[in-house]
Order: structure tokens, then sequence, then C-alpha cells
């Protein structure tokens, strides 16, 4: 049973560093994040793989237990990136031929080659939220890709249009999302980071699949949106293209960068009731913050949010950090919340 969370909890966004022995790190942050399976990047055996991805996500488990963290993650220690384990899993997808698509970054990419009607096959992740289950006694979240993501993250070779994609792929999130609550889950975070980087087709449609992929859900939901990882995407923009507009979903907490980017902390006005998953950490920067500096980020939005809806956490998800570094960040992380929490008589 999860623990009670106290004023201004923290959290991971999703992912932890990956060790070493795992995964070839240095091929990791050489190329853009997968879309397709990137089954080189594993160092381990593919008849060991999955006993030392369990042993990682101890370690994750453990160095977020140790540094303090009130809600828990699997640091998705079993990922390639943060969308393909789910996204290549699914009916339709054909993964031996894949197709191509502009990243974020405006380059090429091989991505799923959407060549039938995506539907979900299976649980994807239901055993890893077993797993975190068993492993800690704290609240725990896992994360899942978003439905307009996946769709911007494939080549379309069967659907009229995207949007018919898209309500496909929310389907097979919606899906999910179900049984990972009745999995254990009491946190489940639908990744959306590409509402920010194409904002035009997410109002047009992406928010549409968002709520599809919600619809019926009983459970305590999020959406991440950023600009991008840190060690991908050197620039960041002053404020968000997309983030008002999830005033009107039914998502309880939307997870905002505000670190990096300096954000004017005022936008979040715009999402009146909304939980904001508050980004205090800059992942671009190796220098681990002091408590001090943490605090200083909660503050400032503590003038446009209640701290009662807030959850203090990283920018962007830690999987391209050293382990040591994103230790040191998460542990500074806490004892920031601990600043503001003592001052705000909590």
């Amino acid at each position: 049973m999860a623990t009670s969370l106290p004023l201004l909890p923290t959290s991971l966004v999703g992912s932890y560093a990956q060790p070493e022995w795992l995964i070839d790190r240095q091929k990791l942050a050489g190329r853009f994040p997968p879309r397709v399976r990137a089954k080189e990047l594993w160092r381990v055996p593919s008849e060991y793989l999955a006993q030392a991805q369990d042993d990682a996500t101890l370690l994750a488990i453990h160095d977020q237990e140790r540094a303090g963290l009130d809600i828990i993650t699997d640091g998705e220690m079993r990922r390639e990136s943060y969308s393909n384990r789910f996204a290549t899993a699914l009916e339709g997808v054909d993964i031996d031929n894949p197709g191509t698509a502009l990243d974020r970054s405006g380059h090429p990419n091989p991505v799923p080659r959407v060549a039938g009607k995506v539907r979900r096959k299976h649980p994807v992740e239901v055993d890893d939220v077993k797993f975190l289950r068993a492993n800690t006694g704290r609240t725990i979240k896992i994360t899942v890709p978003g439905p307009f993501t996946m769709s911007q993250q494939a080549q379309n070779d069967f659907y009229k249009d995207e949007e018919e994609m898209a309500l496909d792929y929310a389907a097979a999130v919606n899906a999910e999302i179900r049984d990972l609550f009745a999995a254990g889950a009491d946190i489940v975070q639908i990744d959306e980071p590409y509402m920010q980087a194409r904002p035009e087709k997410a109002r047009k449609y992406g928010l549409k699949a968002l709520n599809a992929a919600l619809d019926g859900v009983k459970g305590t939901t999020a959406v991440h949106i950023c600009f991008g990882y840190a060690a991908v995407i050197h620039v960041r923009p002053e404020g968000y293209s997309f983030l008002p507009e999830f005033a009107g979903s039914p998502v309880q907490q939307v997870s905002v960068e505000t670190a990096q980017s300096g954000l004017d902390c005022a936008v979040l006005e715009k999402l009146p009731g909304k939980t904001i998953i508050l980004g205090v950490l800059d992942l671009s920067d190796m220098t681990i913050e002091t408590p001090e500096t943490v605090a200083k980020r909660i503050r400032r939005a503590l003038p446009h949010v209640p701290a009662e809806q807030i959850v203090v956490a990283p920018d962007c998800g830690l999987k391209y950090l050293p382990r040591e570094v994103a230790f040191g960040k998460i542990c500074a992380m806490v004892e920031g919340a601990k600043i503001v929490r003592k001052e705000l008589g909590s």
C-alpha cells in the first residue's frame, strides 16, 4: 500500500540513469532516441537481459529511496527509449521494415512503419508495475508514450490521415492504462513531448487523442510535455507553444520544465485545478544544484500555483546523465523541497 504524500512531494519525471554494465551509454548518447528497436545498445546477452534489467530496476528504486523521493518510478531501466518499447509492441506495426520520419530536431530517424490497424495485442508494462509495486512501499508512478507522440514517430502507410491513426494509438494506450492501474500503479503518466514540438497538429487532433486515451480511466493521471532531452536538444525556448490547452483535459497532473528554460511560471495560472509536476533540475548542466537553488526554483512557482498542487521533479528524464550526477541532483531536489516545506510550516 502506498504511503501518504507530504506537501511538495518529490518524484522523477520517469527515467533514471541506466548503469554502464546494462547499456552502452556512449552509443546511446551518440544518436537520436531510438523509435524502432535498438537491441545493439544492450551490453548483456539476450538470455540474461531480463534478469539484468530487473537488477538495474532494483538499483534505481534503491537510489530513489536513498535520496528520499516520495514517488518512485522503475527508472525505465528496461527501455531503449521512453517510447519505442511500447510503440513496437503493437499490432499493425512493421518493425522489420521500418519507415522514416523527421525527429523534433528536424533530422530523419528510422521509425515504426504503420502497415495495418494499430491495436494493443497484450499488456506491455504490466509486469513492470507489478515488479515495482513488489519492491517499494512508496507511491509508484509508471509512464507510457502518448498517442499523439507515437503518431508523430511513425510512418503512416495505412490510415487515411494521422488523426485516425492517433485515435487508434489512443485506444491502445487507454487499454494499457486501465491494466496498469489494475496492476497496482498509483499514478500513470502519458509522455507527450511532441505536443510542444508540433503544436498546430496537437491542437488539431492531439488533445482529442490524449482525451481518448484517458476516457473512462479511474486513477491519478499525468501528462509530460517538454522541450526534448537536454543532451539532444540544446536550445530551449523561453515558453511553451502548447500548455494552457491541457486546462480542458481530464488529466490531473501536468509535468512542466522550468529550470533550464527559466520559464515564467505565470503561465501555470492557465492550468487552474491541475497539479503541476514542477521541473526544478537543469539537465543540461552536470553541476549538481545546491538545495537552495532548488528551493529558489520552487519558490518561483508559489505565487502562481498553491503548494498543495505542486510535485517537485527534474525538468525531464535523467536517462542521459551519469548516474552519480543523477543521484546527486535528486538528493539536492529532496533537500530543496524540505527547505520550502519548512518555510511553509509543514
